[in-house]
């Protein structure tokens, strides 16, 4: 099971890169979201995000006790926190395909709020187990989510 786990929350091996593998893996989210958002409606996009985010809180918390506590490796916090950033929030400008301009947005902002950890973000990781891992990302996620659907309704031509 911890195999099956580590496998998961190193989103298959990419957490292994050996530079930034948190910003790698929202990268490599963002480039997946591509082909998801403009295909899914808001509830099912949603509940892939829930699903995404519960499946990281069982995963993470069996990972860390192989690879250490929130260890470099460990980025299926990331997918889901860069899912939540764009959760909800309308395509911004005519990029084609579209969303490509607000997953490019979401991706700076998420990285900077992941980064950074503003109140409470950074006493999330005090939280025993996988809520630990997650809970940090999921508040990044959130901040980052604010800010985008501001932009959204300000940016010229959405």
């Amino acid at each position: 099971m911890r195999r099956v786990a580590v496998l998961l929350a190193t989103g298959f091996g990419l957490g292994y890169l050996p530079i930034a593998p948190a910003t790698w893996a929202s990268a490599a989210t963002c480039m997946a979201l591509v082909f998801v958002l403009p295909r899914l409606e808001l509830p099912a996009f949603a509940a892939l995000t829930l699903v995404v985010t519960v499946l990281a809180v069982i995963v993470c918390g069996p990972a860390e006790k192989v690879l250490g506590h929130d260890a470099h490796p460990i980025v299926l916090d990331e997918v889901a926190g860069m899912m939540i950033t764009v959760c909800g929030v309308p395509a911004i400008g005519f990029a084609d395909p579209p969303h490509v301009i607000t997953l490019i947005v979401g991706f700076v902002l998420f990285r900077i709020f992941d980064v950074w950890k503003p109140p409470p973000v950074g006493r999330a990781q005090e939280l025993p187990g996988g809520f630990g891992v997650v809970t940090d990302d999921v508040l990044a996620g959130l901040y980052s989510n604010l800010v985008l659907q501001i932009l959204a309704r300000v940016w010229p031509g959405t």
